[in-house]
């Protein structure tokens, strides 16, 4: 099996976990916020350690966009790295949504919304705006940090996926409650498909735009200020 092969299939599963476990901790535990927030951190760290040593397990196409920018990765990897990760959140959100419907349980219900538990997106930041805003924050901090703990100067290798792990849990605790926190537009896309598919809601999916642009524009920010401020340093420690 070739390497492109190999870390697109990585990057499925990988989404796939990201999707189908996160998701369905917030759905069986009614979007509660503090286990919410650990599902999708723990299940990143889990993954950075299994699938990580394949694809560098970024199953999200914001960290892969930040990847690009700072020539970590090619654009030929980049597309196969993206259409991967929108492949495998969807298998995922289909599978979870089609165990609750199963299960008798409405994930559409109170206890179980798409905007808080599944993550498909909200507008309680504000309006659009304010959920754009929220969405580019978030996501830069999370992409920074990513960019940063997996730079081989940094010597973090042995502890990144704990790093990145804690920080995707800390902006899901400060974003639940705003947007959803999506800062992962496979995420976003899968679960507002799921939406449609198994209940016929549009509001996830007519949304859903803001969760794709938004955290590509944070991806973007996080990649120039790491390329400015990293610049600086690797010039002082060339001299």
């Amino acid at each position: 099996m070739n390497d492109t092969l190999k870390k697109a299939l990585s990057e499925c599963f990988g989404t796939f976990v990201l999707v189908f476990v996160a998701c369905g901790v917030a759905g069986a535990t009614g979007g509660d916020l503090v286990a919410t927030s650990l599902a999708f951190g723990l299940t990143i760290v889990a993954m950075a350690y299994s699938i990580g040593r394949v694809s560098e397990c970024h199953i999200n196409p914001a960290v892969s966009l930040g990847c690009l920018i700072t020539k970590r990765m090619s654009l030929k990897d980049f597309f196969v790295y993206v259409c991967s990760q929108v492949i495998g959140g969807a298998l995922g959100a289909v599978l979870v949504f089609g165990i609750f419907k199963m299960a008798g349980v409405d994930p559409a219900g109170d206890a179980c919304n798409y905007a808080v538990g599944f993550g498909a997106g909200g507008l309680s930041a504000g309006g659009i705006i304010g959920a754009i805003i929220t969405e580019i924050v978030l996501t830069a901090i999370f992409v920074y940090v990513i960019l940063n703990a997996t730079d081989e100067k940094a010597g973090n290798s042995k502890i990144a996926g704990v790093i990145i792990g804690l920080t995707l849990t800390l902006v899901h605790l400060i974003g639940i409650n705003l947007t959803g926190t999506s800062v992962n537009p496979a995420r976003s896309i899968a679960t507002a498909l799921s939406a449609l598919i198994y209940n016929g809601e549009v509001e996830a999916l007519a949304q859903v735009w803001m969760f794709i642009v938004a955290p590509l524009a944070g991806a973007l920010c996080a990649a120039i200020c790491y390329k400015l401020l990293n610049t600086e340093k690797e010039i002082i420690e060339e001299e």
